[in-house]
């Protein structure tokens, strides 16, 4: 079931991606065919290769990244859609819960959950209260300045809990959690959240910062 439920997860983060972007259809295609070769390795055994130089885990993040950070800077802020991208990181709560029940199956360290390091349900719960009072469609500079607030807040620990993955995994960069280290992330379907997931909140976040600067 919790398979079933971060693929759900998965899927719902790249739709309204789609819909955040203007429904880009190159950028929708681009992602599909990225989270399926990805979810082909994963499901091969790809990414367990921890001891391969550089680790194969280190290659499925930068180039995503590198290219929604191009990708964030190229599409017109006209296009860009605020409310689905909001939407995008109240995902952010659900991957918290089930980071939570990896903890408990012993797949995660206790510090990436919310019981340890781990805040980034504090963004997914905030994300649904500002969506809820309709924060994207006020026009107000004070409340542009908050929503910037919010988003570089986000990105701030979307770097937090990136930075405990990776020290956490079973790299040659673990710093972390040498008693219950981060496998879950290594294997499918759970390589999404490095490869696919955090990327799209990434990008929300950027294209966010990117509308409300404009606007």
């Amino acid at each position: 079931m919790l398979p079933i439920m971060f693929t759900i997860v998965m899927l719902a983060a790249l739709a309204l991606l789609y819909l955040g972007t203007g429904r880009d259809k190159r950028l929708l295609i681009v992602s599909v065919l990225w989270a399926t070769a990805i979810g082909l390795l994963a499901r091969a055994g790809f990414f367990e290769a921890v001891q391969a130089t550089p680790p194969h885990m280190l290659l499925a993040v930068p180039p995503p990244v590198i290219l929604l950070i191009w990708y964030s800077i190229k599409i017109p802020a006209v296009r860009i859609q605020p409310g689905w991208l909001l939407a995008v990181h109240t995902l952010r709560l659900p991957v918290e819960l089930i980071l939570y029940q990896l903890y408990l199956q012993k797949k995660v360290p206790v510090i990436m959950t919310f019981k340890g390091w781990n805040f980034d349900i504090l963004v997914g719960l905030s994300a649904i209260l500002l969506l809820l009072a309709g924060i994207t469609r006020r026009k107000r500079r004070s409340v542009a300045i908050v929503f910037r607030a919010w988003n570089i807040a986000g990105l701030v620990f979307l770097a937090i809990i990136v930075s405990i993955a990776v020290l956490s995994a079973p790299l040659p960069l673990q710093r972390l959690a040498f008693d219950q280290p981060n496998v879950a992330l290594l294997s499918f379907p759970y390589t999404w959240l490095p490869a696919v997931v955090v990327p799209a909140v990434l990008l929300a976040h950027l294209l966010c910062l990117k509308k409300s600067t404009v606007a």
